[in-house]
Formats: C-alpha cells, structure tokens, sequence
C-alpha cells in the first residue's frame, strides 16, 4: 500500500514539472491583463464612505474633478450631513451631503479639499445586455478600512428590472441585475462594464432567505436614470419622482390601457381618458405593464414628456407635464428617516458631531432641503444672466411695453405696483394686484398678464419679489425638448418656472400657472432686444395648453413715473 501511495506521489511530481505543464493561452493571459488595466483605471474613483461620528457607512463613486460623488440614500442618511470618504490614494477626506433621492435611493456628496479629484467617465445603462461582464466595487462589511475597494465580478443576470417599495420610499425603477457579489457596505458603490464606464449605483441585494450574505441577485440603479436627476441633486433638494396621474393595467388583448385618472391631471386635460391604450411614453413603445412602471418611475416630478395612446384605431400624441409621486410633506428631512430617532435623553441618543470648522460653511438648514447651501450657489451661477439684460432694480414701478401682435395689430402693455393693462383690438384686458382672484387675461392665454407682472418682479428684484425662490434642476423646454435650468418662484399661489441654457449662456423664457393643475402660460423669448440701454425681449412667444396663443413684436419699452390708474 505505502509502495502504491509513493509511487502515486512520485508520479504526480513527474506530472507537475516544468517541462510538462501547459501553456497558457495568450488570449487569456490577454483578458487578465486587459481586467487588471481596467481595475486601475476605475478604482480610484471609488469611495469608501464613512459616517462623520464613526457609525454607519458605505460606498460611493466621484464623477467629477471638483469632487461631486454618488452614493445611495440610505448609506448617507446613517453617515450624516459631513461624513469622511477614503480613496486608494490612501487619503480620508471631508466630504458634505448636496442632495437627495429618498425614492431612487440616490443620494450626491462632494469631497472637499482638491479640485483634481480621479471621476468615472459615465456609460449608457440603455446599452447594457444581459451576459455583460460587470464590475462592483466598493466598501462590504465596511472592510475597507485602508480605503483600497473590494472588487467582484460576475455577469448581467437581467435589465429593466423593477423593484417594488418595501415599507419605505424606496422603489428601484428600471434597475440592473447582476451576480457580481453585493453585500452591506457595497451600496452606494459604482457598478462599472468591461469598459470600465460607470453603468449604476448599487443599492440593493435578495438577502432575506440567506440573512446578510449575498445570494448572488444584486441591484444596480441605472446611470440613465440619475443622469435625468443629476442637476436635480446639484440642487441641494430633497428630490421626487414622477407620476402621470393615471394608473394602468393589462386587458384581455394584453394591451396596456387606462383604468383610471386623476381629471385634475395634465395628462386628462391633454385627452387621455379610461380605456385608452398607451402606445408609447417617453419615446419608449410601452408594451406591458412592468415595462411602462419602469419607463415612468426614472424621471423627476415635473418633467414634460411624449405620450401616445390609442383610441378606437386612432393615434394621439400628447405632452404632458408630470406630477410629483409624494406630498410635500411626505419628503421633510424628519420624515425620511429610516428608522425612529431615539428622544433626547435616551441612552443611544447621541449628539450631533460637530461639523470640519472649515467646511462648516458649506451646509446650511432649510426645510425641504438636504442642503440649502448648494441651491445658493446654483442660483449665483444662473442669476448672472439676467443681470445682462442691464439695471432694472432701481426702475420705478411703472413699466410700458407697445408693438403689435402676429397680425398687426397694435398692443400696449402698462405694468403697474397696482395692477396691469392690456390694450389689443381694441379690446381692454386688467388684472387688479389688490388681493383679487388672478384671472386668465387675456381669455385663454393662461394668464398672460400675471405672467408680465412676475417677469417684472424677477427683472426688478429678483428673490426680494417671491415668497418663495430656488433653483430645481433641469427639464426639457416644452418648445424644442432641450434641457435647460430652472429656478422656480411662488407668490400668492402663482408659481413660475424660470428657463436658462448653458451651453449659449442665457435667460430664455418661462411659464406661469395660476393654480394647481391649471394649463400655464408659457411665455418665450424669440429675440432679446436694446430698448433704451436695457434688454428686453423683442419678439415674445405665448403659448397655453400645448398651443401657441400669441407672439408679440415689442417696439417700445418704457419706464415712467407711476400714475394713480394702471
């Protein structure tokens, strides 16, 4: 037996020698190599995130050089307003929260002290197959206490995946799954392709029948959708999702159609009504019900999108601003916490760490706001663009504005602190400032004179005017679908969106509503013109319900001393 057992040994070192062991494939030792390239390429994006108080943490991912990141929502509600972040740089730095996504489980932090951070260059989730190799790298168990990521790899395992809430906000729309290992710690961390291009955010994992071990079905936010939210975190808000006020459901065709809808809504004063078919949402063909939940739940409240339906083998394109999927309420800071706070006093209340006295600054409290400071500094990079338009604050309250309309008929406009007239076809238009009921003067424009009055009030004072004023984000300009920036504002009820582009720098337009879900006067500036050393628009775009209403050619812009009568 021994002299069987030595010869087995003798032979198995025979076999193991160097000159009988087999070449491996180059192509191989290429995919190894071409894996190690990537992984230094992307790991120094990754962030280990760590609660500011030594509690609670997770991962994250820099995507720009001035240090902005990603994260989940629910790993930087349990690291607080400042948290510490590590890179394989070796270094822990300060890092702020910006902005939330309580529903999307999204939530943007920037790491402070340099302004050469290493970012993830941004892929397209939309292109991501089931069989890619995919990358999650991150922070599990909160192992990376050197700050160097765990990295695991695996395959797509499925696309368009969605993820019903489960007793929170949270509802993963559209979302990637993977077998790459995700564990707790890794949420919040990138999800990268074999590219090396970042596709996701992971989130979420199907622990419950294995405890907290990964079972190998992980959940990845797609790049897609928080690219649509990106400006929206920048914001500093506590943002929402979207809803079209209607809610659908498969016939016995399998068609998806409309079982029912809010008659308040856009989508119903557009023509939608009960039975109709959806054809398509978002220029996406919706072909079941999963898949129109999936297309919905990745843009933000207020959005406007294409809609087709099918009524009787007849085709309708529509659209449609979107509403918001919570109540206001429902996404104040006390009310998104994950779990109940203990009361002052208790033995785990703890106190709050005290800020970096550096960074202090950087983070400031307001109601509906994750941080109010970063809404402030969008709304300084904005407001310089009407400040081209030259000095209205100092003017006197009274304001003339006379041309003629798309048919050549004389108008004339008087801007008053008590009231504003409109004189067209000889027809007179008034909408009194005393308290009285906003009106849709003229009849169908949406309120084409209140309108007038805010841009007044925007020109000559600027936050002072509203009662409310803050940056949102971007959305698409009704008019041509390109995103622009929005500062909104509210005063007695009228709230105005306030339209910006980047790219050629400038103040482009807006739209006022008079009331909640009521059409808006959409007003557009086709031309900015001189009048008197000032800019104004030269040629005015109104638009209501979809339709173009008005255009108006301004010939005249002038500033008067105010009189007793508008």
């Amino acid at each position: 037996m021994n002299r069987i057992f030595c010869l087995s040994c003798l032979l198995a070192v025979v076999m193991l020698s160097p000159r009988h062991v087999q070449a491996v494939d180059p192509l191989v030792l290429q995919a190894e190599q071409r894996r190690v390239e990537v992984l230094e390429k992307i790991s120094p994006a990754v962030v280990a995130v760590f609660g500011n108080d030594g509690n609670g943490g997770g991962s994250g991912v820099l995507i720009s050089p001035d240090g902005y990141a990603l994260s989940n929502f629910h790993v930087t509600s349990g690291a607080g307003n400042f948290m510490k972040c590590g890179l394989n740089d070796g270094v822990l730095y300060d890092a702020v929260i910006v902005g939330i996504d309580p529903t999307g489980d999204v939530a943007m932090i920037k790491l402070l002290g340099r302004d050469d951070f290493p970012h993830a260059t941004i892929g397209d989730s939309d292109a991501v197959q089931v069989g890619d190799w995919a990358y999650a790298i991150g922070n599990p168990f909160l192992l990376a206490t050197d700050y160097q990521p765990t990295v695991t790899y695996g395959i797509v395992s499925g696309v368009h995946r969605y993820q019903y809430p489960a007793g929170t906000l949270l509802e993963y729309a559209d979302c990637i799954q993977v077998d790459s290992s995700i564990n707790p710690g890794n949420s919040g961390g990138p999800l990268f392709n074999d590219a090396g291009e970042l596709i996701g955010i992971n989130g979420r994992g199907s622990f419950e029948k294995r405890g907290r071990v990964n079972s190998g079905a992980g959940y990845a936010i797609s790049i897609n959708q928080i690219m649509y939210f990106l400006d929206h975190l920048r914001s500093g808000r506590i943002v929402d999702h979207a809803t079209l006020g209607a809610t659908v459901s498969s016939d016995r065709e399998g068609r998806v159609v409309v079982d029912s809808i809010l008659e308040t809504s856009e989508a119903y004063r557009r023509g939608l009504r009960l039975d109709d078919e959806i054809v398509s949402f978002a220029d996406r063909p919706i072909r079941s019900v999963n898949q129109f939940k999936n297309v919905l739940g990745i843009y933000p409240k207020g959005w406007r999108l294409p809609l087709t339906y099918r009524r009787e083998e007849q085709k309708y394109d529509i659209l449609v601003r979107l509403r918001g999927v919570h109540a206001r309420a429902e996404l104040m800071p006390k009310e998104l916490q994950l779990g109940p706070a203990p009361p002052p006093g208790h033995p785990e209340a703890k106190e709050k760490p005290k800020p970096p006295e550096k960074y202090a600054h950087m983070y400031e409290d307001k109601p509906g706001f994750a941080n109010w400071w970063f809404n402030l500094q969008e709304q300084k990079r904005l407001l310089p663009l009407i400040d081209r338009w030259g000095d209205w604050k100092a003017n006197s309250p009274r304001l003339t504005i006379a041309g003629q309309n798309g048919d050549g008929d004389d108008f004339r406009i008087t801007l008053t602190d008590r009231g504003i007239g409109m004189e067209m076809r000889g027809e007179p238009y008034v909408q009194a400032l005393d308290g009285s009921e906003f009106l849709d003067e003229p009849s169908g424009s949406g309120g084409l004179l209140t309108a007038l009055h805010h841009l007044k009030l925007m020109l000559t004072q600027r936050a002072a005017g509203f009662s409310e004023f803050y940056y949102l984000g971007s959305e698409p300009l009704s008019l041509t679908g390109d995103r622009v920036d929005v500062i909104v504002t509210s005063l007695n009820g009228v709230e105005c969106r306030w339209y910006f582009t980047t790219d050629r720098p400038a103040f482009v337009g807006f739209s006022c509503q008079l009331t909640e879900d009521r059409d808006e006067c959409e007003v557009f500036f086709v031309t900015v013109d001189e009048f008197d050393g000032r800019f104004f628009p030269g040629q005015i775009l109104i638009r209501n319900g979809g339709r173009d209403y008005l255009t108006l050619k301004v010939q005249s812009v002038r500033i008067e001393p105010d009189k007793d009568a508008v």
